[in-house]
């Protein structure tokens, strides 16, 4: 199984990373959100891990992705880089305390499959915590218009919070916890957002999630 928009993360690793270079305020509200949610000493894998630009400041030491550039550049940043997808992860059962997913969800084939995946090799006591780009909000309705011209997002499908929450309650997650930040275009930014509770207004949202007894 495939990830059809893998492609220009193959071909365009070097513009995918420069974005973060870009856009470094909304780059570091991202990361602080999530912070705020990913638990300390945990032994983790993120999900599509592209060029570990996440992965790496949060600690978390091993990723998956189906693109070998990205991969390539998350070892550079010290991630344990493993080529596969989010729908067959390579990893045993019940081996991480942590399942990362960043910006992937818009992405995969298959989202059931992947957080079913998720949820295979979470230990009991894990947890979920995913980042994902809001489209009923502000600015998630700008990215929905202007997709066609990102070679990233073009086919990208974007979620709403309460769709993705749905997926997760399909495959046995629970105990949701919500923080937000992103309320204005991030090529504007000139400092990061701040980081609140809930979702609905900011474009990236942090999830925390556990699987259900």
């Amino acid at each position: 199984m495939t990830v059809p928009t893998t492609q220009p993360f193959v071909d365009l690793a070097e513009e995918y990373d420069q974005w973060f270079e870009a856009n470094r305020e909304a780059y570091r509200a991202e990361q602080e959100a999530l912070s705020e949610l990913v638990p300390g000493d945990a032994f983790g894998v993120e999900i599509g891990v592209g060029s570990g630009r996440f992965a790496a400041p949060l600690d978390v030491d091993v990723g998956v992705d189906p693109a070998t550039p990205m991969l390539d550049r998350a070892a550079d940043r010290g991630v344990d880089a493993l080529l596969g997808v989010g729908e067959a992860l390579p990893l045993a059962n019940d081996s991480v305390d942590l399942a990362l997913l960043v910006t992937t969800i818009c992405f995969l084939d298959d989202v059931q499959a992947t957080l079913a995946e998720a949820r295979r090799v979470l230990r009991p006591d894990g947890t979920l915590v995913a980042g994902l780009l809001d489209a009923d909000t502000p600015v998630g309705r700008q990215y929905e218009a202007n997709k066609d011209e990102s070679p990233f997002y073009r086919d990208a499908s974007f979620a709403t919070t309460e769709d993705f929450v749905a997926e997760l309650e399909a495959t046995g997650f629970t105990d949701f916890e919500f923080v937000q930040t992103i309320f204005e275009n991030p090529a504007e930014m000139e400092e990061p957002d701040p980081v609140r509770e809930g979702h609905g207004d900011g474009l990236f949202v942090g999830v925390r999630a556990t699987p259900d007894e």
